[in-house]
């Protein structure tokens, strides 16, 4: 008699993606992340959260952190994310992904964590230095995805090591304790326009709120003179647009405002060079500046209204939290019981 392989996971499927509260999010944010996650939760049942257990990897000051939540929550509504369709909360208002993360923590093998390049970029030299709470970030990482059963999770590239480490987390979660396919192997989705935005002053270097140049990217909180004025000041070189995206590929800086516009117009970027080849940046920059101010000014402008209104805003990360919860706390109930702890 030989072994079979488990059947499938059955279960329904189900979308988790956040964002870290530190710094302003930008453009890159919007089309890599924040415009996707719109567009999904019309599609799959969608958790939404503001990864603020994450963010203390990291020292930061607690009078800020609250406040830093609440602009990442209001980023999140501003772009389309709708809280009676999302399920929209803070991390640390759904106490079960730390339980859980402690069960994954006992799992989890070193030598995975070893393996881990962000944990290796992030410590450099020094990573005696580094908290613990860094080092296993993936596995808290793998909690926010489990507790949920979520089967896709919308990553960056950056992140792809670390859902693979979820997958592995779950197998051996399965297999150690005889429960085939009770978590599934979620699956990534990176794939589309706008999965990599690089910087308005080096087309090499991807967009970054930790970049010392304002002028490096489009803030979503930043106005629209302030968008037209960062268009308008990008670095490009002398030529104009090719006809083709083979010529395009040695011209970092024109690449990326190609691909810019490609996203926000929801074009492909073979249809924006159609329409602009031949024609230098005098004709094109302002064209995207119009076009990066009609999709990203109304943002700014309602970003700024809800966090004028706090609390609206953790009204909706309170109920996004109890709809979470209705989700998690089953599961992790389910897990005490797996793993054989006392429940009284």
């Amino acid at each position: 008699m030989t072994d079979q392989a488990p059947a499938p996971y059955a279960g329904p499927k189900r979308v988790l993606s956040g964002v870290q509260p530190s710094g302003d999010l930008h453009l890159g944010n919007y089309l890599g992340a924040l415009a996707k996650f719109a567009k999904l939760q019309h599609e799959t049942p969608t958790f939404i959260f503001v990864a603020d257990y994450h963010a203390i990897t990291v020292w930061q000051d607690p009078a800020k952190l609250k406040q830093q939540v609440r602009e990442i929550a209001a980023a999140y509504l501003a772009t389309g994310l709708d809280p009676k369709v999302a399920s929209i909360f803070a991390q640390s208002g759904v106490p079960e992904h730390a339980e859980l993360a402690w069960v994954f923590n006992c799992v989890a093998r070193l030598g995975w964590l070893d393996r881990m390049t962000q944990f290796k970029e992030k410590s450099g030299k020094h990573k005696e230095r580094a908290s613990v709470g860094l080092y296993t970030y993936p596995v808290l990482q793998a909690a926010d995805i489990l507790i949920y059963k979520a089967t896709h999770v919308p990553v960056g590239e950056d992140q792809k090591q670390h859902l693979e480490l979820t997958r592995d987390i779950a197998g051996k979660f399965n297999h150690d304790f005889g429960v085939p396919n009770y978590f599934p192997l979620p699956d990534p989705l990176i794939q589309g326009p706008g999965a990599r935005i690089m910087s308005l002053r080096d087309g090499k270097a991807k967009m970054s709120k930790s970049d010392p140049s304002d002028y490096s990217r489009i803030n979503l909180t930043d106005d629209a003179d302030a968008i037209a004025q960062k268009i308008r000041k990008a670095r490009t070189d002398p030529e104009p647009l090719p006809a083709t995206l083979e010529e395009l590929k040695e011209r970092p800086e024109a690449e990326n405002l190609v691909g810019i516009y490609a996203a926000l117009a929801e074009m492909t970027s073979e249809q924006v060079l159609g329409e602009f080849a031949g024609q230098g940046f005098g004709v094109f920059k302002p064209k995207l500046a119009d076009l990066a101010v009609e999709k990203l000014g109304p943002i700014g402008g309602e970003m700024r209204r809800l966090l004028g209104d706090p609390a609206e805003i953790d009204r909706v990360l309170a109920e996004g939290a109890a709809r979470a919860r209705e989700i998690a706390a089953p599961t992790m109930a389910e897990v005490r019981k797996i793993v054989g702890f006392w429940a009284g």
